[in-house]
């Protein structure tokens, strides 16, 4: 069994999601002081109050910190929109197969399928020239 939870941690799948989560809560630290530490205040500068997370109100008894869902909800927009970034990235490269279709010295990556199209197409115009030259 320790054999087995060995082999299973080993996986790269693993790894990858372990890397995935630790990124993950980087990255939700770091919306989250941008948010507490940049967008409340400016937002606060056009609502009249500085502090979002102040902003609340009271029905019956109940209190309402409509300031902290404020963040929250600001919070979400900034990261989903980095996972559709990140997606509309992926599906590009994977269409695509690659981020680019040009090399660093500017000039345009020939498709492999094109160049394999031309070779034999080359192939056959020198043949069919040999075959020519033979007969007379």
């Amino acid at each position: 069994m320790l054999k087995e939870f060995q082999e299973f941690i080993s996986r790269g799948t693993v790894v990858d999601l372990a890397v995935g989560v630790i990124v993950g809560a980087a990255f939700n630290s770091l919306v989250s002081a941008i948010t507490t530490y940049l967008l409340n205040p400016l937002i606060g500068l056009f609502i009249g109050q500085i502090d979002l997370t102040d902003m609340k109100f009271q029905i019956l008894g109940a209190t309402f910190l409509i300031g902290d869902f404020i963040n929250a909800v600001i919070q979400f927009l900034i990261i989903m929109f980095v996972v559709f970034m990140i997606v509309k990235m992926m599906n590009r490269v994977r269409r695509d197969g690659s981020l680019s279709k040009f090399d660093q010295s500017g000039e345009e990556i020939p498709d492999p399928q094109t160049e394999y199209l031309q070779q034999i197409r080359d192939l056959l115009r020198y043949q069919q020239r040999n075959n020519n030259n033979n007969r007379y």
